[in-house]
């Protein structure tokens, strides 16, 4: 199954993956795309390996080439997320969207389940500049993408999941 789950910011999408991923059983993969660069930045790796402690999920920094990743075949792997995977192509080696597209299809071919957390961003405002705007518009089209391809969408609000596509089971 493929599931794409968005929200805002501390919106409770990331716990409500992984709780998802839990119910899913089988073998369970963190793959962690958020290069942790500064003190914030590392705050908030720490935060996040914390809450999956004693959850059973691998993990896996894959910062750039997520086609290359080497994930167990047949498990259960949440891709944390896709924001940060697209920043790290778009301006680290330029690979862009299609790199990121590549990379979640293999996934797709190699586990039973996959769940990806992306970042609704177009809420904050509309004075960019044209870098940022780039950035948005091609996490936008990632995400129609995954959603078109997805079998369940899920939008997290305030820690509620609101369906937007298939169903929970």
């Amino acid at each position: 199954m493929f599931t794409l789950v968005i929200g805002g910011a501390a919106s409770g999408k990331s716990a409500w993956a992984e709780e998802h991923v839990l119910r899913l059983g089988g073998r369970r993969m963190y793959i962690a795309a958020m290069r942790p660069s500064g003190e914030e930045a590392q705050a908030r790796v720490e935060r996040h390996r914390r809450l999956r402690a004693g959850k059973g999920f691998e993990t896996l920094e894959c910062y750039t080439d997520l086609a290359s990743a080497q994930v167990p075949p047949g498990g259960n792997v949440l891709l944390e997320d896709l924001g940060n995977l697209l920043a790290n192509e778009m301006f680290d080696v330029r690979g862009g969207e299609t790199a990121v597209l590549h990379g979640v299809e293999a996934l797709l071919r190699s586990c039973a389940n996959v769940t990806v957390v992306s970042n609704e961003i177009f809420s904050g405002g509309s004075a960019y500049g044209e870098d940022t705007l780039r950035y948005m518009y091609s996490l936008a089209r990632l995400n129609r993408a995954l959603a078109a391809r997805a079998e369940l969408v899920v939008e997290v609000v305030c820690g509620l999941p609101n369906v937007l596509k298939g169903e929970l089971k």
